[in-house]
């Protein structure tokens, strides 16, 4: 778990927070499951661990987090909101335009040479978010027809 301590109650304490049932099954949640966790994923895990829990329930300690900074929410475009772990060391991200599959890339050169912009039109500028697209990998070497019928055979 990227939350500065093995512990998650710790990790609560940490950012202030006070350690309760959900708020340990949702960063349990999240260090459990993949790096970019969708919130339908988090609820079921949440529901597995407690054996019940709102979606709302989830949606705010997710909110939580993410306002303390202990969870960083991702949205790529066309796509739901993603939650991870890895927060505070301006990394980026690449989607596959065919599976979804997703990865952190580091920031390209240097600290933060993505906060330096051509014109920050007089803002101080204290993050930026890039996300690049592509193909992963597999898609990559998946013929285009072979792609297609994989996906039709995933709507049916």
């Amino acid at each position: 778990m990227d939350t500065g301590s093995p512990d998650p109650a710790a990790a609560l304490r940490r950012v202030g927070l006070r350690v309760t049932a959900s708020r340990l099954a949702v960063l349990t949640a999240l260090a459990a499951s993949a790096p970019h966790s969708s919130v339908d994923a988090v609820v079921s895990a949440v529901r597995e661990r407690l054996g019940d829990g709102s979606a709302q329930t989830v949606y705010n300690v997710l909110r939580t987090f993410t306002d303390v900074g202990l969870v960083r929410r991702i949205e790529p475009a066309g796509r739901p909101g993603l939650y991870e772990l890895r927060v505070g060391d301006n990394h980026h991200h690449i989607v596959c335009r065919r599976c979804d599959a997703i990865a952190d890339v580091a920031c390209a050169v240097g600290d933060t040479p993505c906060l330096t912009a051509a014109d920050d039109s007089g803002y101080e500028i204290d993050e930026a978010e890039v996300v690049y697209w592509g193909r992963c990998p597999e898609c990559a070497t998946t013929p285009e027809n072979e792609t297609a019928r994989q996906e039709k055979d995933r709507r049916v």
